[in-house]
């Protein structure tokens, strides 16, 4: 039987429109907290309830089963900074901008460095400013806001607290954990503590002592956690914990195969990968508990994502999407599936799940939908609220679109896509090539039917080119300076890649395996 409404359910029934005096006024402390929760490189697969069998993810697992589980929720991108912005903004990457991560080189100078054939557009570097941000919504509305973790949207004066959040915990510049997981570490917004502090432990921490400060007031909690980003760390033993577990299964005659551009891991046996996701799965466990010992539990929607798709190239190579094609940075499923889960109490049935394909751009009206913030954002939204679905409803069908006119880190190639009614049309600007893919029965994305399918083809192709100038997509354009022998080089290359990668990720298994030496030297007082 399903719980009575609280208070807070009243207010989701009124259309988003302008914000005014009387809607901040109005009760504000019987509007719900929010928890939003964003893991770094977290795929589809990455996480137990989604069908992995090595990584252990019992809290997440638990979250995931007490609201909706949506199971085809999308990134925006590829990679993070994009997504992330996305999901402040509520609007496609190309409205606002951000299409790369921030940090990554455009232009001929980039194509003559990597030696390539497309000379790569360049993005904005920062959130625009004229947007209004979640965070600021929220803000306006009279919520304390609070950031903890990874940011990577601009350089000072566009960190957290330039836009939106009271308080920030480690947001900066960088997009990775610099100076590792463990103190000291590397970051002017989060002093270091005790020598060997999980950083992921300390955002806990900060976002627990934040809920804490605030349990009387309506609240948004933002974590966004450096993890499981690379470099890939753990304990000693989890390490060994998770070593002990690869080692009771079939070892594999190879773990990695090369997909187009570089190689892909296609097995979970990764002991420091898997210790990493452990550490960062009790840190969340960790912030629940106390929600529920505040006994807050029932008036805090709960939001849990990914940022990207999982790593299982470049980078760390650390894990594998399959049945997913690809992984982060890549232009198939596994570089845009994510886990995707909403608890919204007296509003979501505990284990219910949704295949509505949804995205990353949907957050920002279905939030404030759910928190009764009447307010319309100068920027034209793309996502639409998912409310009628966590009620167990429907919503208008549509497309969803990606554009990546970049090559990734992880080997993706330069592309646009949409995803329609099962179907899926990647554009590959290298040589304007499409590829067709029926998802519901070709879910690793091998059987391409677009000399098939040839009028399908052209109508969804079409449909994104349109959709490519509504929202004033940057294009790349022919390197001129390009040499087709480089492509023989890059293969050679991506062979011995390969080897050198087998023989470090069955390293990872012995049991005398040492990792860098300042890494555990810095834990002893835990091991």
């Amino acid at each position: 039987m399903r719980q009575p409404l609280p208070i807070f359910a009243a207010l989701l029934l009124a259309p988003l429109a302008a914000l005014n005096a009387a809607d901040v006024a109005r009760k504000p402390a019987d509007r719900p907290n929010v928890l939003f929760i964003l893991i770094d490189d977290y795929g589809i697969k990455d996480v137990g309830v989604e069908g992995s069998s090595f990584y252990e993810t019992p809290h997440i697992d638990a979250l995931a089963r007490s609201g909706m589980r949506f199971t085809q929720g999308y990134a925006a991108c590829s990679v993070c900074s994009p997504s992330r912005a996305s999901i402040m903004l509520g609007v496609y990457p190309p409205r606002h901008g951000i299409t790369d991560y921030i940090g990554a080189e455009t232009g001929d100078t980039f194509a003559k460095h990597r030696g390539v054939k497309l000379s790569v557009p360049d993005y904005a570097r920062h959130m625009p400013k004229a947007d209004l941000t979640l965070a600021q919504a929220f803000k306006r509305a009279g919520y304390a806001t609070f950031f903890a973790g990874k940011w990577h949207l601009g350089d000072q004066g566009f960190w957290p607290e330039d836009c939106g959040f009271d308080v920030n915990k480690g947001g900066w510049t960088a997009g990775s954990p610099m100076g590792g997981y463990y103190a000291p570490w590397i970051n002017p917004k989060l002093p270091n503590g005790p020598r060997g502090q999980s950083l992921t432990g300390r955002l806990a921490d900060e976002t627990i002592a934040f809920i804490e400060q605030h349990r009387d007031k309506p609240f948004l909690a933002y974590l966004a956690t450096y993890a499981v980003h690379g470099p890939i760390q753990t304990t000693k033993p989890l390490w060994a914990k998770y070593r002990e577990k690869a080692s009771r299964r079939p070892a594999p005659a190879e773990r990695f195969k090369i997909d187009r551009t570089l190689p892909v891991r296609q097995v979970q046996d990764n002991p420091i990968y898997a210790g990493l996701i452990e550490e960062t799965d009790t840190a969340i466990g960790r912030v629940l508990t106390r929600l529920r010992e505040l006994g807050l539990d029932q008036k805090t929607i709960v939001v849990f994502t990914g940022d990207n798709g999982g790593v299982v190239s470049g980078d760390s190579y650390s894990s594998c999407m399959a049945p997913y094609r690809g992984g982060k940075g890549r232009q198939w499923e596994g570089g845009l599936r994510v886990p995707f889960y909403i608890k919204a109490p007296g509003i979501t049935r505990p284990g219910s799940t949704c295949d509505v394909p949804v995205s990353h751009i949907d957050f920002y009206p279905t939030l404030l939908a759910l928190a009764g913030i009447h307010q319309a954002p100068p920027q034209t939204l793309d996502g639409v609220s998912l409310l009628p679905l966590l009620k167990g409803g429907t919503i208008a069908d549509r497309p969803l679109f990606w554009h990546y006119p970049h090559y990734g880190n992880q080997g993706g190639e330069p592309s646009s896509i949409i995803r329609k009614d099962g179907w899926k049309l990647i554009h590959y600007w290298e040589d304007n090539r499409n590829e067709l893919y029926y998802l519901p029965d070709d879910i690793g994305e091998r059987n391409d039917l677009a000399k098939r399918e040839t009028a399908r083809t052209a109508e969804l192709w079409a449909e994104l080119q349109a959709w490519l100038k509504k929202t004033g997509a940057k294009l790349p354009r022919p390197y001129a300076g390009y040499d087709p022998a480089n492509a023989a080089k890059a293969h050679q290359s991506a062979l011995k890649l390969k080897a050198r990668l087998e023989r470090q990720h069955a390293d990872f298994l012995k049991p005398n395996w040492q990792p860098d030496p300042t890494w555990w030297k810095s834990l002893v007082p835990r091991d």
